[in-house]
């Protein structure tokens, strides 16, 4: 791919100088309490400060795209910058995240009901699931944007094992199923209370000309001191570039459709890499090895999740968005090749309960290092704004279709090929993966949205 244009081919990043010390996820709720402390703006300085004597950072990232490798550059703004009042609103829209995991372990008593409760819960999860990793992206600072987004893994997971919990009671008491659904009206309504006293993206009020509303979202979500530096990069973004927002043809023409590709191809890679039939057949795959309790299975399962989950929010920002989907899906593949070779390979039979079982949890922790928080990250962050939501609303699309035709057909192809060669065949996917990640996917940690955007289409 060109540079000028959309996303460059091959290993593309855009790299910031590594921390000394791997950041806990603690240390993202103290930085984001801290109100600039080390921001220090002093004329002529690019590294800690605006002023007038400050060269154009859009400018200057553009010189550098035209003289070198963009892989080369460290960031125009390496301060350690302050944000604000972010995390809770970033909380609030997470709460969209513990409805998405609920209501994918929740369970109904009847076909009509359950057809109807998943149409009505469908249509809010695939909203929130567009609209919360974009509203995180537009509203979190650059030094933890990774982490912040990665919240919203966490939160389904979480969400999905507080299913599990307060389905336990079930078994005794048939009608429990109301009040299992009873309990998502709780977060539903927090949801909708807190978002009316959320800020709106300070970027999206810019794009629609708001600007006086732009700075007071500003002001909430970063402090007074940040007005003045963000509205600067705001700027930076919109010049020489007056275009209205993009139409969905404009998607597939030549200029964009490079980057939308890639969106969809890591969803597409997501879900044929087999994680729900991994999740489908885990209760198998327990009883195999003696943990005949379907709960208990799931638990693990979940509680994998939940765990590496909050990992990837501690590696986010340090290790990149990139080397964490390729680590993942490497992982994945290994994974899926122990699981293979449990149910063939005659000399581990004596073992093949136990090996599945640790295959199936290594496979979760796998995914939930990258392939499951990443993608949800990175497509906000390499779309242009012009395209952003429509961009992000395709890739969703690709996730949901990709999920229905693996959940329809899964039971199917193994039937057919067994299930140690459909295993075998998403360890395939999953070694596509990587291949693609490392040669279509650009890293994007430590840049601002509007530096990434300025790099990825410096003509727009």
């Amino acid at each position: 791919m060109q540079a000028s244009t959309h996303l460059v081919k091959g290993n593309l990043g855009l790299e910031i100088p590594k921390r000394g010390v791997l950041p806990r996820f603690s240390e993202v709720w103290q930085r984001s309490l801290t109100l600039n402390r080390n921001l220090c703006i002093r004329s002529g300085s690019t590294s800690s400060g605006l002023s007038s004597g400050d060269v154009s950072m859009g400018a200057g990232l553009v010189r550098a795209t035209n003289g070198g490798d963009i892989e080369d550059l460290t960031p125009i703004n390496p301060q350690e910058k302050s944000s604000g009042t972010v995390l809770p609103f970033v909380g609030v829209a997470c709460l969209g995240a513990i409805l998405f995991g609920y209501h994918l372990g929740a369970t109904a008593q009847s076909v009509q009901t359950m057809i109807i409760g998943r149409l009505l819960a469908g249509i809010g999860i695939g909203v929130s699931s567009a609209i919360v990793p974009l509203y995180i992206s537009e509203i979190s600072p650059t030094e933890i944007r990774g982490a912040l987004g990665s919240i919203n893994q966490l939160f389904i997971c979480i969400g999905i094992l507080a299913a599990l919990v307060a389905g336990l009671p079930l078994a005794g008491n048939p009608q429990w199923w109301r009040t299992i659904f009873g309990i998502a009206a709780v977060p539903s309504i927090l949801l909708a209370l807190g978002m009316a006293f959320s800020p709106e993206s300070p970027r999206w009020l810019y794009q629609k000309g708001k600007i006086l509303e732009a700075e007071k979202a500003v002001r909430t979500l970063y402090g007074k001191e940040r007005v003045a530096e963000v509205m600067h990069e705001l700027r930076n973004a919109g010049q020489g570039s007056i275009e209205q927002e993009a139409g969905w043809f404009d998607l597939f023409s030549s200029r964009y459709w490079k980057v939308v590709s890639v969106g969809a191809a890591l969803f597409l890679f997501q879900q044929l890499a087999g994680i729900n039939a991994v999740v489908y057949y885990s209760t198998a795959v327990f009883r195999s090895a003696g943990i005949a309790s379907d709960v208990a299975a799931s638990a693990l399962v979940g509680a994998s999740n939940v765990f590496g989950s909050a990992i990837a929010s501690t590696l986010m920002d340090r290790q990149g968005r990139k080397s964490l989907l390729m680590t993942s899906f490497a992982g994945m593949a290994a994974s899926m090749l122990l699981l293979s070779l449990s149910f063939t390979w005659k000399v581990l039979a004596p073992y093949s309960g136990t090996l599945a079982v640790v295959g199936t949890v290594l496979y979760v922790l796998s995914f939930s290092l990258g392939a499951g928080p990443v993608p949800p990250i990175l497509l906000p962050e390499i779309f242009a704004s012009r395209i952003r939501a429509k961009a992000v609303a395709l890739s969703l699309g690709t996730h949901w279709i990709s999920n229905f035709v693996i959940g329809l057909y899964f039971l199917s192809f193994v039937n057919k090929f067994g299930i140690s060669s459909v295993y075998l065949g998403f360890a395939g996917v999953c070694a596509l993966a990587v291949l693609y990640i490392a040669g279509n996917v650009v890293e994007t940690k430590g840049r601002s949205l509007e530096e990434i955007e300025l790099a990825l289409n410096p003509t727009t």
